[in-house]
């Protein structure tokens, strides 16, 4: 279950970039959200960490406690916005460069909100079936103490 997030229909890329830090927390043992995000080019604005929600990380625990099930979605946190699994791929295309092939794809793709809602199932479809296939078990969920 996932807890109500910021519409970004009206999101703009001049609305995004004022924000500075971006955390996108994704699955760091899925070598396609691992590549993804390695090969995500996001404009020089932003200062991005990436944390693998596999980690101990007290903020995965933090998100995980507020309702967000990682194995549905990676998460963008932009400032106090939170952006899961599609809109986070939307946001994320409306932040990147796109002066590589990669990019110029994924900004085709999913800068159109319909079409990377469209999408997304098929690419968790993909994961899942990835993690299956190397007998990697899905993110557990970890509760703060």
């Amino acid at each position: 279950m996932l807890t109500p997030r910021p519409d970004i229909a009206a999101a703009t890329t001049a609305d995004i970039t004022a924000n500075s830090d971006i955390l996108i927390i994704y699955d760091g043992a899925c070598p396609f959200c691992s590549a993804y995000v390695t090969l995500l080019r996001l404009r020089k604005h932003f200062v991005v960490e990436l944390l693998s929600a596999r980690s101990e990380d007290q903020r995965v625990q933090h998100f995980q406690s507020r309702g967000y099930d990682l194995n549905q979605g990676m998460l963008l946190i932009m400032g106090d916005a939170v952006y899961a699994g599609a809109d986070a791929m939307h946001v994320l295309a409306l932040c990147s460069r796109t002066d590589d092939v990669f990019n110029r794809f994924q900004y085709a793709i999913f800068s159109r909100k319909r079409l990377s809602r469209l999408l997304y199932p098929v690419l968790k479809a993909g994961r899942r079936l990835v993690l299956l296939l190397r007998g990697t078990p899905l993110i557990r969920h970890s509760p703060l103490p």
